[in-house]
């Protein structure tokens, strides 16, 4: 870059504070939040594999990057995904690309590629770009009262918007859109497989009750989706056209209506509710650190002045891509990969069970001791030149690893580079109660409470 950069003060954003594995339990089972975070003992972040408190079902943590590598493959159809999050997130996305395994997940995601191809990513930016000059004016009017708002839902409202307008071609209304958050946090807050008595205490394999509010809020979610698939304009290049069209080409099979219908809600969840819990910390990082701002806006200033950011120009933002990055480290939005050997079997060196429940945790592995310099530090520049190419192996999963590796990554790395390109080149935010904000893991890896901040122009 032709800018000096700035140097960067060593900063560690929240985090819980480990304790041991019995005390980690009691303040979890205290806490009564569901808050998997807390359950972690130190011992998480240093140990190759090796167990997990105390339950009913043996539960591994693997921190070895080829040993979680090897599990997420899975080659052999030996390790699942876990029966507690299927059984949680099947009344929301049925038996789809997320919930699925072994032939039928490989089936659908032979259909799926296509819709997330650059040529689609590249096609879908105008609908980014879009939702994005929406949103600005209403920061605009924010701006002008001075009234503090929740970034959790401004964030939300943001990323569903975008995904709306990709998948359906067209926005997504402010009704629906409060509609949608209201749902997304009873199912996340409620869901059976954030219960900590179901995690200890339950066998394996044991089927999963659903509360009646979380299958309210996933009815509620697929109405919505539905209504958005019958209502999108004719014609469009959209990713639901993509996925109506979709063939497998082994077979010519075509997904029925209810399948399309899980496909959306993957492609809803993940496109609005991961991409959000990610934006809701980088915007939360960038709030509390002036040097960043500065380097950011001297970036976006140099690449595309004061007009419009293109695609182009977003690829060459290689300092806000690497924000967006340091952020998914800190606080991957898929906190846990769980899976559940089905038979006895040898993971690492390391004898398991049949039943066993092995996490994968891009939230241990990105802060583990052994694989990190500092790793509790906010430091965007590791993923430049020589340091970045020191980075282990498998060691950063925020989008997973091997063939089931995220199809949105791309789409979703664009959209954060043009949203916090565009969002801090005009305005700063400023966080009210900053100093009490933690980080929990249910479903995504979001604020304990919503953040709460005030907008104004740079």
């Amino acid at each position: 870059m032709a800018f000096a950069p700035l140097p960067l003060t060593p900063y560690t954003p929240p985090r819980p504070r480990s304790l041991s594995p019995l005390a980690g339990l009691i303040r979890t089972a205290w806490n009564g939040d569901g808050n998997l975070l807390t359950l972690l003992p130190a011992s998480a972040y240093r140990m190759r594999i090796g167990q997990l408190g105390w339950s009913r079902r043996t539960t591994w943590i693997i921190n070895d990057p080829e040993a979680a590598r090897a599990v997420l493959v899975d080659s052999d159809d030996v390790y699942p995904k876990s029966d507690l999050m299927t059984g949680a997130l099947e009344p929301l996305i049925g038996d789809s690309i997320f919930t699925s395994s072994g032939p039928r997940w490989r089936q659908q995601r032979r259909m799926i590629d296509p819709s997330f191809s650059a040529v689609r990513v590249a096609a879908g930016y105008r609908f980014m770009t879009g939702a994005v000059d929406a949103f600005q004016q209403r920061l605009e009017g924010l701006a002008g009262s001075g009234e503090a708002f929740s970034l959790d839902a401004a964030m939300s409202d943001l990323t569903a918007d975008v995904i709306c307008r990709a998948v359906f071609g067209s926005p997504l209304d402010g009704g629906a859109s409060a509609e949608a958050f209201a749902a997304f946090h009873v199912f996340e807050r409620s869901v059976a497989q954030v219960e900590l008595g179901r995690l200890i205490f339950d066998p394996p394999f044991k089927p999963v009750p659903q509360k009646p509010e979380v299958l309210e809020a996933c009815a509620a979610i697929r109405r919505l989706l539905a209504d958005l698939l019958d209502n999108r304009p004719a014609g469009g290049d959209d990713m639901a056209s993509a996925i109506l069209a979709a063939r497998d080409p082994e077979t010519g099979a075509a997904f029925t209506r209810e399948e399309v219908i899980d496909q959306l809600g993957v492609l809803f969840l993940a496109g609005h509710e991961t991409s959000a819990s990610a934006l809701i910390w980088a915007v939360f990082i960038l709030a509390q650190r002036p040097e960043l701002r500065a380097r950011l806006r001297a970036e976006v200033q140099e690449v595309a002045g004061n007009g419009p950011i293109t695609m182009e120009m977003a690829k060459r933002m290689p300092f806000v891509r690497n924000i967006f990055r340091e952020t998914l480290r800190l606080y991957p939005p898929i906190t846990f990969l769980p899976r559940v050997a089905i038979r006895d079997t040898v993971v690492g060196g390391v004898k398991m069970k049949r039943g066993a429940m092995l996490m994968i945790s891009p939230w241990t592995m990105h802060r583990h001791q052994g694989h990190w310099d500092q790793p509790d530090v906010f430091d965007p520049d590791r993923f430049t030149g020589t340091r970045e190419a020191a980075i282990k192996t498998g060691t950063y999963i925020p989008f997973g690893t091997g063939p089931r590796v995220c199809a949105g990554a791309a789409f979703a790395t664009t959209e954060a580079i043009l949203i916090l390109a565009e969002l801090f080149r005009r305005w700063d935010f400023e966080v009210l109660d900053a100093d009490k904000v933690q980080p929990a893991a249910r479903l995504t890896t979001r604020p304990a409470e919503q953040i709460l901040v005030r907008i104004r122009p740079a």
